[in-house]
């Protein structure tokens, strides 16, 4: 864990544990007799894939990257995860540039801008409340796709 961390030991064990703190993993590696020591790999692991994603967020915090680019990042974790993986990018990450690349309308739709792409083109850029107000727009067709009560939620939570 700490070699995926913090490869070239920049960081004091302190620094290591408050990035995963931050995503909530500290109880989960203190579980392991190996603490830090603990292996991540590709491959066969003890850590989910939810995990896996929470521990490279974590990699971002310690090293307090400006420009975080986040590629189907929560395509594959519920949504428990996914919540958490939005708050934390929210709490660490607010003064910095977050770009998200997703299909899942929950991961984006509190960000600060979304551009709505479709076949590699463009069809819709703005905040997420402005694309909502479009009454033909492709990005609140989207939404209202997701049912009544989805779609009232997912307004609510782009105000």
């Amino acid at each position: 864990m700490r070699e995926n961390l913090d490869p070239f030991s920049h960081y004091s064990d302190q620094e290591v544990w408050e990035a995963l703190e931050d995503v909530q993993l500290k109880y989960v590696i203190e579980q392991f007799e190996s603490k830090l020591q603990e292996p991540v790999s590709e491959g066969a692991s003890v850590f989910s894939v939810g995990q896996k994603q929470l521990i490279c967020l974590a990699r971002a915090i310690l090293r307090k990257n400006r420009i975080i680019v986040l590629d189907e990042a929560t395509a594959n974790v519920d949504m428990e995860t996914d919540r958490l993986i939005q708050e934390t990018i929210k709490r660490k990450f607010s003064d910095c540039t977050v770009i998200t690349v997703a299909h899942r309308l929950e991961t984006v739709i509190t960000s600060d801008r979304i551009l709505v792409l479709s076949h590699g083109r463009v069809k819709e850029y703005g905040h997420p409340h402005q694309l909502l107000e479009k009454e033909k727009g492709h990005f609140r067709r989207m939404v209202e796709a997701t049912g009544k009560d989805r779609a009232q939620q997912l307004q609510k939570e782009a105000l």
